[in-house]
């Protein structure tokens, strides 16, 4: 993607990242109900993260990080793609259809997922937060996700993953949503099998970094 379409350009001392087009924030912005203030506020402070809205422009699903990374990966590897996705404090934050909210719980229940439920398949999929009307979250800065250089090698606890690249980007309803966390737990499900008994010694380095995966947009569909 071209600089100058970027919504803020590279900091000092920095390694850019691509961040949330002009379009992309415009839509984003949209979700309050004073957009022009909200382009404003940016334009100030492009690099401070934002609360939002949801139940007009969008619905957020709201993961534990790992399980989310799991679904975003199902959604690419085998489904239709994503809407926007962020992480934020340790949690996924996958935007959805208007209306998903109200309808994923419902049907991950009918269909004997329910998330922390007694069966073992309502312990396979996590607490899911699902925000609708009348709630808000906040997500990462619109600006670039940025590491300055040399000091900070810190993993960022809140970017975005997919950012928002249209006016009107494409989202998933409640029953793509399902999918994915049924195809998730599955997954890792059959990864626990597979796995050899616990042995190795405990590593004190850290694992690789796994935000490192690209998700090409132009496969959305």
């Amino acid at each position: 993607m071209d600089s100058d379409r970027n919504l803020v350009g590279t900091l000092p001392g920095a390694t850019e990242v691509t961040g949330v087009t002009p379009e992309g924030a415009a839509w984003l912005a949209s979700a309050g109900a004073y957009p022009r203030s909200t382009r404003v506020l940016w334009e100030d402070r492009p690099t401070a993260p934002v609360v939002l809205a949801c139940g007009a422009a969008f619905d957020v699903v709201s993961t534990p990080a790992v399980f989310g990374r799991h679904m975003l990966d199902r959604l690419w590897d085998e489904g239709p793609g994503s809407g926007p996705v962020a992480a934020h404090r340790g949690r996924i934050l996958l935007f959805a259809a208007p209306g998903t909210a109200q309808r994923l719980p419902s049907l991950l229940e009918w269909e004997g997922w329910g998330s922390g439920g007694a069966s073992d398949r309502g312990r396979a999929v996590p607490p899911l937060l699902c925000h609708g009307t009348g709630d808000a979250v906040t997500v990462p800065a619109p600006a670039p996700v940025v590491a300055v250089a040399p000091a900070a090698t810190h993993r960022l606890d809140s970017r975005w993953l997919v950012a928002p690249d249209t006016r009107e980007p494409w989202l998933p309803g409640p029953e793509v949503m399902l999918w994915a966390s049924v195809r998730a737990a599955r997954s890792a499900a059959r990864r626990r099998l597979s796995e050899p008994c616990p042995a190795a010694p405990i590593s004190i380095f850290p694992p690789a970094d796994q935000d490192a995966k690209v998700y090409d947009v132009s496969k959305r569909r």
